[in-house]
């Protein structure tokens, strides 16, 4: 945009003499023409802005739509994350663009406003020197006109003084006539003044008559040549001085509006292309230039449907295990490792074998039996707070699995999980999860998940199954942390002490997410329905089907995993 200002126009303009009204007109079509820029910036500002909000708060409510139903996790989950994390990208792009337009319209705004107020200063400044050039015209008319009254004034005494016709006095064509019409007018005067003019008047009285008129040309003469010299010098200065800087302060606001007028439809049109060149890069990076962002469509791509169903088939195995299942293709046990005799059994055969040291050795390792005990009983007959079991695993989890793959996700092979199952029913002091026989994490943890299940009265109990559901049916975050707080301190000491200290575990489990991809969301739906169970005469589930009972009791076990240390520590 050339910025340097044009002389040859303003010596143009000077020689104008409608120079002052062209300009001002003109910068009112500029002034006009910026405004309507600036309410172009604003409208589309607004534009922008509205897509833009709409858009982030689509991606927001979609994704808690999304959190609350039964939508796939996985790599679509991701995919289906990332592809409104790119549309929350977007939309920021957009608001980013829609300030810098109102920021613009504002700039533009401004500038018609400060132009507008310098245009009239010019104006009227312009204006007042005219108005001045007509004053000092006008005087030296008045002046002319004096002048002349008292020339015809003159030559009238000097024609009667003679002797001569009063008709030929007022028929002298005076310089102030113009056309017969005024010689007629002049006519009548002078022969009106004359007959009056020396009526009863001696030559002496004459004489001082035409002196006295003598005098008065002379006063009007010296005013008229100093009325034509002020309006020769006002309108030398303003035809040479005022009017040029006048023109030239006018051409320079007409200019500064018109170039920034013009600068702002430029930085428009750069940022427009810009933020759609930016848009373009997000939806698909150019290889090379950004390698850690993925675009629109490999975010699509990366979606491994395959795997997200194995997935689905282990968690579903793992979730649903209080779900009636299908026959099985092989016995729970295999020979050699039959489940523990019940206790009545084992009584009868002390009695057999009386005086057998053997049998008293069974029964004595029948009151020890660690799957199937009530919690609060264990703790009354072993007098530790934790059950043995539940050290053993965890301190062998977080020693050998604890960056594990899915762990507690992935299940163990069915005979060694039952193998396990009857060493520790057999005697849980002497079980050593550092042999080879164990080496299979994935077997520990199917064992202690298979205990939780078995316990009679589940880790949170069937008395207060219903109020943890009612404080996991909470849709505010804060308030269900509050109300799954207080009905923890509602467990008896037992539960309570156990789960305190498999929270503390599970919490380090999820510290490692990163690597065993085992987050809170994903611990919650292995162990809501492993923890939980619904009573027998079903209480605290009316209304509600299973998968709405699955989902609260997830929602429950997850959000005290998170609040793990505002709820115990």
């Amino acid at each position: 945009m050339p910025l340097q200002f044009d002389e040859g126009v303003l010596r143009q303009l000077c020689d104008l003499d409608c120079a002052l009204p062209l300009l001002t007109d003109r910068i009112k079509q500029s002034l006009a023409s910026c405004r309507q820029v600036a309410l172009f910036f604003k409208s589309r500002a607004r534009v922008e802005e509205s897509y833009a909000r709409s858009l982030g708060e689509m991606g927001r409510d979609l994704m808690d739509n999304y959190s609350k139903g039964d939508g796939k996790a996985g790599s679509f989950l991701k995919a289906y994350q990332d592809t409104l994390r790119i549309h929350d990208s977007l939309a920021q792009q957009r608001l980013k663009f829609a300030q810098r337009l109102n920021e613009m319209g504002e700039e533009l705004s401004h500038l018609a406003k400060e132009m507008e107020k310098t245009r009239k200063q010019h104006k009227d400044t312009g204006t007042r020197f005219e108005r001045n050039l007509q004053d000092a015209d006008l005087t030296m008319e008045k002046a002319k006109a004096r002048f002349d009254t008292t020339v015809e004034e003159l030559e009238r005494i000097l024609i009667l003084k003679e002797g001569g016709n009063l008709k030929d006095a007022g028929m002298h064509n005076s310089p102030g006539g113009h056309g017969p019409e005024g010689n007629r007018k002049k006519l009548g005067k002078a022969i009106g003044k004359g007959a009056g003019l020396f009526k009863g008047k001696n030559p002496a009285q004459m004489q001082k008559q035409e002196d006295d008129v003598r005098q008065r040309m002379s006063h009007a003469s010296d005013a008229f040549r100093r009325a034509v010299l002020d309006a020769q010098s006002v309108r030398q200065e303003y035809f040479n001085s005022q009017l040029p800087k006048i023109l030239r302060l006018l051409k320079q606001c007409a200019d500064e509006v018109d170039l920034g007028t013009q600068y702002h439809l430029s930085r428009y049109a750069y940022l427009y292309e810009t933020m759609v060149l930016q848009e373009g890069t997000t939806l698909a990076p150019v290889e090379g230039l950004d390698a850690t962002t993925l675009g629109l469509k490999a975010v699509a791509e990366q979606i491994d449907n395959r795997t997200d169903f194995k997935l689905y088939m282990q968690n579903f195995i793992v979730a649903r295990g209080n779900v009636p299942r299908g026959p099985r293709r092989e016995g729970l046990y295999e020979e050699g490792y039959l489940p523990p005799l019940p206790p009545h059994v084992l009584s009868s055969s002390q009695n057999y074998n009386n005086g057998n040291g053997n049998g008293a050795e069974d029964s004595s390792r029948s009151l020890k039996a660690t799957f199937g005990v009530d919690l609060t009983d264990a703790m009354m007959r072993d007098g530790d707070e934790v059950p043995k079991i539940l050290e053993v695993c965890t301190e062998a989890i977080e020693s050998k699995g604890l960056t594990t793959m899915g762990i507690y996700r992935l299940s163990g092979t069915t005979s060694a999980v039952q193998k396990l199952k009857a060493a520790f029913d057999q005697d849980v002091d002497s079980v050593d999860l550092d042999e080879d026989a164990w080496a299979d994490i994935n077997v520990v943890s199917s064992t202690l998940k298979l205990w939780f299940r078995e316990l009679p009265d589940p880790l949170f109990t069937y008395a207060l199954y219903p109020q943890f559901m009612e404080a996991a049916r909470t849709d505010n975050d804060r308030l269900r942390h509050i109300r799954l707080h207080e009905q923890v301190n509602e467990l008896p000491d037992a539960n309570y002490a156990a789960l305190k200290y498999f929270m503390s575990h599970l919490h380090k489990i999820r510290a490692e997410e990163k690597t065993n991809q085992m987050s809170a969301s994903n611990l919650s739906i292995v162990f809501g329905p492993t923890l939980f169970r619904q009573p027998p005469e079903g209480g605290g589930g009316e209304g509600m089907t299973m998968a709405d009972l699955m989902s609260f009791q997830c929602k429950a076990v997850e959000t005290i995993l998170l609040k793990y240390e505002d709820i115990f520590i």
